[in-house]
């Protein structure tokens, strides 16, 4: 309990900091204009009674677009990654723990169950009306608990069974509340998943609900929608969906607004600056420094990369981050006028094999359901073979876990089975039931039919395709024959909500703060947990839909229950190293090598551009660095 008095006594400390020995106020010189004119009250009535401030490390210049390039497939969240999650809390700039956002400060109680956020009194949706506490509200107590919006709150802010409630106190200040102790509560909000509560503005989105307009069965007609629950995320969107930048009408508090919307046939996003942002740097100036962002809509990958190259795009840290576009980025990034960015991993394996559980094919689930077939397929692979070719030797053999920096290492985790040993890996298929082979040495099952099972990957993910063709040659030297299938992102996400699917591929998270996002060790993820996705729905519905999970499976997820309401620090990292053991003990998915360090690109142009950036989905890349206190030089 003394530990939570003075973090809440440190956030406190922080969210007090003002705008020490500023006499006023400055803005960029086209709302200055658009204030001569009569179209915007003065800046220092649109920014918050104390915004937040930002101490930049230069003292920027207005004005500029940063171009940057996202995919017209299903790449929203590259959106997201640029303009942030304005969330209550966020990232200091060490990425090391939450601080004050929308929130000016907070306390929380002596057991960890009650947080009172006090807001930024004066702070202002993008079109000028004050955002309070009755926004939090609007979330927290009516669409968390509407089961035709949500099926099930979210399980980020469920805590003892039951979801967070929300009391306003006044406009600035809102007490949010739990069933227990919730120690995390500052770093979730600080993650994209956390930003709920800050997402729909109260006096636009509630529109779309039955219980605040009679009239809404007009506005269905005439947006020709079934239901309130799909026009609402239409107008205003969701975290994770398209959807959310597909509406200029929707007020937000991000740096920038959206004025040219993703989706259909749009060759370009643009979203221009947000005249009532509520952050300034040590001089007083409203952010952000730039205008606005272009973000070019190109399909194809290497597309994207000859526009980087070719020195059309000002930032660009996704798609084209893979190690081997190092060599051809370093070539061109004089000429094309930029310096390679660093992108410091925060996963634990580079490239992870998610076998599916509840694989919807009968032929295939009996056996990737197997934990010796699956330990027999890790011991058949040359993960260093797959270092060498598909990370340029950056990489190290290497399993699922936090990394050996992390205080949650686990040796098991990392390091089990990760040995090159084709005569282990042909005993145990021999002993499991596999010993016969057909005239190619491809293994048989009893059946006497041959095993084929498959691997999923997207066609942008080079490194998982590539990792894929190895671990065709790698398995078949043992008897198993692999299929590769390789799809757009839509369908690749869509086969895995139907769990039709054998192996997925993806990055497995967690090699630092594993807390943050233990999907490759819980099933907890909607979208992303593809040891089995019916184990999710069974998770965040009590058991009433999806598929039971196995022991050990269920186990964990009842110490990761346990654990966000632990009071106790001690007793809660003992949960956690619990969890590491069960899921080494699981081993539902398996790793190839270490994450390795990356490179995007950013004009030489850019300034207050941090020299390395970690690359991660809970400190969504490169937004926690803020875009907003970017600047272009002359």
């Amino acid at each position: 309990m003394r530990q939570l008095t003075k973090l809440a006594m440190l956030a406190v400390a922080i969210g007090c900091t003002g705008l020490a020995g500023a006499a006023e106020y400055h803005e960029a010189p086209a709302m200055a204009e658009l204030v001569k004119g009569g179209k915007l009250p003065p800046v220092a009535e649109r920014l918050p009674s104390a915004p937040e401030v930002v101490q930049v490390a230069s003292v920027g210049r207005y004005g500029g677009s940063l171009r940057s390039a996202i995919r017209g497939d299903g790449d929203h969240n590259a959106i997201l990654r640029l303009v942030g999650n304005q969330g209550l809390t966020r990232w200091d700039p060490a990425y090391t723990k939450a601080v004050p956002a929308l929130a000016a400060s907070w306390t929380v109680n002596a057991n960890a169950t009650e947080y009172t956020f006090k807001l930024r009194p004066g702070a202002k949706w993008s079109d000028g009306v004050p955002f309070t506490a009755d926004d939090i509200t609007f979330v927290v107590n009516d669409l968390f608990t509407d089961k035709a919006f949500f099926e099930s709150p979210p399980s980020q802010y469920v805590v003892g069974g039951k979801p967070m409630r929300a009391e306003k106190i006044d406009d600035a200040t809102v007490k949010l509340i739990f069933a227990a102790p919730y120690l995390r509560l500052p770093d979730v909000l600080a993650t994209p998943l956390g930003q709920h509560p800050t997402l729909y503005a109260k006096h636009y989105c509630s529109q779309f609900m039955p219980k605040y307009n009679p009239d809404l069965p007009k506005l269905l007609a005439a947006a020709k929608q079934p239901d309130w629950p799909t026009l609402f995320r239409q107008k205003c969107g969701d975290i994770e969906i398209p959807a959310r930048w597909g509406n200029p009408e929707k007020p937000v508090m991000d740096p920038w607004v959206l004025q040219t919307p993703y989706g259909g046939s749009a060759t370009q996003v643009l979203l221009r600056r947000n005249p009532y942002f509520w952050q300034v740097d040590q001089a007083g100036n409203q952010l952000p420094y730039i205008d606005s962002l272009t973000l070019k809509v190109i399909s194809d990958v290497q597309a994207i990369l000859l526009a980087e190259i070719g020195g059309q795009l000002d930032l660009q840290v996704r798609h084209t981050n893979t190690i081997n576009n190092k060599p051809v980025l370093a070539q061109h990034a004089k000429e094309a006028g930029y310096v390679l960015q660093e992108l410091t991993p925060t996963d634990s394996s580079a490239m992870g094999l998610w076998f599916n559980q509840s694989a919807k094919n009968p032929k295939t689930r009996e056996w990737l359901r197997n934990r010796e077939f699956r330990q027999a397929l890790s011991l058949a692979m040359d993960r260093d073979e797959i270092n060498e070719i598909v990370f340029l030797g950056q990489g190290k053999p290497w399993q699922i876990g936090p990394l050996p920096t992390d205080k949650f290492y686990n040796a098991r985790l990392g390091t089990q089975y990760i040995q090159h040993d084709p005569a282990a890996a042909n005993a145990i298929l021999d002993r499991i039931g596999l010993a016969k082979k057909d005239s190619n040495g491809m293994r048989l099952t009893p059946a006497g039919e041959k095993l084929f099972i498959s691997i999923d990957a997207m066609v942008v993910d080079t490194a998982a395709i590539d990792t894929a063709e190895l671990l065709k040659k790698q398995w078949a030297a043992v008897g198993i024959e692999l299929g590769i299938n390789t799809m757009e992102r839509s369908l690749y996400y869509e086969k895995a909500q139907n769990a039709d699917y054998d192996i997925g591929t993806y990055a497995v998270p967690g090699g630092m703060n594993p807390t943050l996002d233990p999907r490759g060790l819980i099933a907890t993820h909607t979208l992303d947990s593809r040891q089995s996705i019916p184990w999710v729905r069974w998770y965040a519905t009590g058991g009433k839909q999806g598929e039971e999970p196995t022991e050990g499976m269920k186990e964990r997820m009842r110490l990761w229950d346990a654990w966000k309401q632990a009071s106790d620090p001690a007793e809660a990292e003992r949960m956690v190293r619990r969890i590491m053991d069960l899921a080494a003990d699981g081993f539902e998915v398996m790793g190839t090598v270490q994450a390795v360090t990356t490179f995007g690109s950013r004009s030489v142009k850019l300034m207050n551009v941090p020299e390395k950036i970690p690359f991660g989905w809970d400190y969504p890349t490169p937004a926690p660095a803020l875009l907003q206190q970017f600047y272009f030089t002359n």
